[in-house]
C-alpha cells in the first residue's frame, strides 16, 4: 500500500520540512542529521534555511508543492513550529494540500488535537527501536487510536533495521493505517556509530545497508498496507521528481531541463552589445551584472563561426541555492 503521502513524494510534489534539531528524549544511533541539521535550532524547507514564513512559501511555489511533509525535534519548541508552519500552508494552499508528519515521540491527546486543529491529516510514529516488538499495551499503541479519533490517520514510518511482526498486527487491528519501511542507510551524519554496531555498506552502493533488506521483505513484503522505501528509489526517482518539478518553475525560455532535473544554458563575458549587434532575439539571451547568460547551444554555436570568443555551458540545480553541477569551457 502507498499512502498519499507516499504517493505525492514518488511524484516529487512533497515539499520536506524541517523544524528542529534537538532530540530530548532520544539519540538514536543511526539517526542521519548531519551537522546542519542535528542539535540546531534552524528550519529548512527542503535543502533551503528559512529566514521567514515567505521562504517556505515561496520554496513550495518554486516546486509547485502537492503536499508538505514536516519532521525534526521533539521539544516543545518543535511543535509550535510545526501548528505554525501546517497553519501557513494550508492557508496558502487550501485543505487539499497534503500534510504529514513524522514524529519519534507520543505527544498525547492535547498535542493530537492542537495537530489536527491546525491542519495535519497523517500522522506517523517511530517508536525506540528498543522497545519493538514490545509496543501493545504501552503508550504506542494508545495514541494510534488518540490520533485516530482526533482526526488523523494514525500510521508507523520506521528504519529497515530488521523485520518486525509485531507492526503487522498493529494493521490487522485497524489500530494503524500502514507502515512505512525506509531501507537502512548509512549518511556523513550516522556512519562512525553505524558502523560500531557492526552496519557496513552494501557492496556497491552509496547508502543502503548490507542486510536487513531481504529479511523484512520476507516477514513484512507482502502485507498489502506495508509500504518498503528502497534508497534507490529516494534519490534516483523521489529526489530527481522534485527537480523536475523545480526546473519546469523556473526555467527561462533558453534554459534546458535535463533528465536528472538541471538546468542547461551558455554563459560568456562578452559585451551584450554584440548580441544585439548580431540580432540575437531577446528571449534567447539576459543581461547580468558582469555577464550574459544564453541558449547553450545558441552560444556554441556564436564561438564556433568565430561571433564570440569564448564562453562556457554551465548546468546547475534549480533550487533556492543554484549550486553549479559542471562547467564546460567553449572556446
Amino acid at each position: 500500500m502507498i499512502s498519499k503521502g507516499c504517493e505525492q513524494c514518488a511524484k516529487g510534489g512533497k515539499m520536506v520540512l524541517f523544524v528542529y534539531g534537538y532530540c530530548d528524549q532520544r539519540d538514536c544511533f543511526y539517526c542521519p542529521l548531519g551537522e546542519n541539521r542535528k542539535n540546531v535550532t534552524d528550519v529548512y524547507a527542503n535543502e533551503r534555511r528559512v529566514e521567514s514564513d515567505e521562504d517556505v512559501l515561496e520554496e513550495a511555489h518554486r516546486m509547485d508543492a502537492l503536499g508538505t511533509s514536516i519532521t525534526g525535534g521533539e521539544p516543545q519548541e518543535a511543535l509550535d513550529r510545526t501548528c505554525h508552519y501546517l497553519e501557513l500552508v494550508k492557508d496558502e494552499f487550501g485543505e487539499d494540500h497534503h500534510t504529514h508528519l513524522y514524529t519519534g515521540i507520543t505527544g498525547g491527546r492535547e498535542n493530537m488535537r492542537r495537530l489536527s486543529e491546525a491542519g495535519l491529516d497523517e500522522i506517523r510514529f517511530h517508536p525506540p527501536y528498543e522497545q519493538w516488538g514490545e509496543l501493545h499495551g504501552t503508550e504506542w499503541e494508545d495514541i494510534l487510536y488518540i490520533a485516530r479519533e482526533e482526526g488523523l490517520t494514525p500510521a508507523f514510518e520506521i528504519p529497515g533495521i530488521r523485520a518486525e511482526a509485531e507492526f503487522l498486527e498493529f494493521l490487522d487491528e485497524g489500530a494503524a493505517e500502514f507502515c512505512n519501511v525506509n531501507e537502512f542507510e548509512m549518511s556523513q551524519g550516522n556512519y562512525r556509530r553505524m558502523q560500531e554496531q557492526g552496519y557496513e555498506l552494501k557492496e556497491d552502493h552509496m547508502s543502503a545497508v548490507d542486510g536487513s533488506r531481504e529479511e523484512i521483505l520476507d516477514v513484512m513484503g507482502d502485507h498489502e498496507q506495508v509500504y518498503f522505501c528502497t534508497s534507490v528509489f529516494k534519490d534516483a526517482a523521489q529526489h530527481r521528481r522534485r527537480l523536475k518539478r523545480m526546473a519546469r518553475n523556473v526555467r527561462r525560455e533558453f534554459d534546458d531541463v535535463t533528465d536528472d532535473g538541471t538546468l542547461v544554458y551558455g554563459k560568456t563575458h562578452a559585451d551584450p552589445e554584440r548580441f544585439e549587434t548580431l540580432g540575437v532575439p531577446e528571449e534567447f539571451y539576459t543581461v547580468k551584472s558582469n555577464h550574459v547568460e544564453v541558449a547553450w547551444w545558441l552560444l556554441e554555436e556564436m564561438i564556433e563561426e568565430g561571433d564570440l570568443e569564448d564562453g562556457e555551458i554551465v548546468e546547475q540545480y534549480p533550487n533556492y541555492e543554484g549550486q553549479v553541477v559542471e562547467r564546460t569551457p567553449l572556446a
